[in-house]
């Protein structure tokens, strides 16, 4: 099978246009259920026509129940068997394989985690500390401000180019998952972050790269984009700088981003279109998030809504 494997993962390279994150993702999960395949006795071979046999809807039920026993999250079964779904019908449609085993396979269901987000507070303690010198803190801040003025992804940032940033509209360029491109607008401040950085850049102009349109816009030391760890490290540190005492990632700010701008009025389907999410309900699940606010603030106010039994003074 890893001939037809490595012809699948060059198909949603090339022809999809996965992205690398994806598509290497695809291919431990396919490595993983071959080499169960392997383990439990079920040899795959190709049959007088050409085609693949041996995998049927037993093995991948069996393989399913041994990913709940390790206790796999339901969200990365779920990833793992979307990559066996789209395996399979790349194969049958392509005449080698009769049907594909893991078309009635029902994908499990999400759990259902209510985003994790920062407070108005937190996020000004952030953003208002005061900065040390050096063209590192001038770029840490301005990643800080674009994550939360944007809701970009944290592969959307590493993939930010110098072109990609509209100083005068206050636009941003965003190429997303799918490389889909999608324009988001950016807030005053982040603007004026993101100028400084790239001020200081034209004065102490970096080694090794000049800075031309397709350029990186956000670079260490080298002039070299950064990494996608070395954003989450920066995210997080700079988090505990202003005080915030727990794990924050890119994706926090993205939570926050998109918490705020609903708790301000905004309305549903721009958040989504900003955030870049194909369906409305990938985006529904802020509006937990603010119905619990608005329970709390009732809860305060109002002379006959607490549920304790106990009344307003």
């Amino acid at each position: 099978m890893n001939r037809e494997l490595e012809e699948f993962i060059r198909y949603i390279d090339l022809e999809k246009g996965y992205s690398p994150r994806t598509v290497e993702g695809y291919r431990s999960d396919l490595l993983q259920f071959q080499a169960f395949l392997g383990k439990n006795g079920w040899a795959v071979e190709l049959d007088g026509l050409g085609r693949t046999r041996g995998i049927d809807p037993v093995a991948i039920r069996k393989y399913l129940a041994q990913l709940h026993r390790d206790k796999l999250k339901r969200t990365s079964i779920g990833r793992k068997l979307a990559a066996l779904k789209s395996f399979f019908r790349y194969l049958a449609k392509r005449g080698l394989l009769e049907r594909n085993p893991a078309e009635f396979i029902g994908t499990p269901k999400k759990e259902k985690h209510v985003p994790v987000f920062l407070t108005v507070d937190e996020v000004f303690a952030i953003l208002d500390k005061p900065l040390p010198e050096g063209r590192a803190a001038l770029r840490n801040r301005a990643m800080i401000e674009l994550l939360y003025t944007s809701g970009i992804r944290r592969a959307e940032l590493v993939g930010l180019n110098c072109a990609d940033i509209d100083f005068n509209g206050a636009l941003l360029k965003v190429r997303g998952k799918g490389k889909k491109e999608r324009i988001v607008p950016v807030g005053a401040e982040a603007l004026e972050s993101m100028a400084a950085y790239r001020d200081r850049e034209r004065v102490e102009p970096l080694p090794e790269e000049s800075r031309g349109p397709e350029d990186p816009f956000f670079t260490n030391p080298k002039g070299r984009r950064l990494s996608p760890r070395t954003i989450s490290r920066i995210v997080d540190d700079v988090a505990a700088r202003g005080g915030v005492n727990r794990k924050i990632t890119p994706h926090v700010f993205r939570h926050t981003f998109a918490t705020h701008l609903l708790d301000g009025g905004a309305d549903l389907r721009v958040i989504q279109e900003m955030l870049g999410h194909e369906s409305l309900s990938t985006t529904q699940k802020y509006t937990s998030v603010s119905v619990a606010k608005l329970v709390k603030i009732y809860d305060a106010a109002h002379p006959r809504s607490r549920r304790d039994g106990k009344k307003n003074e």
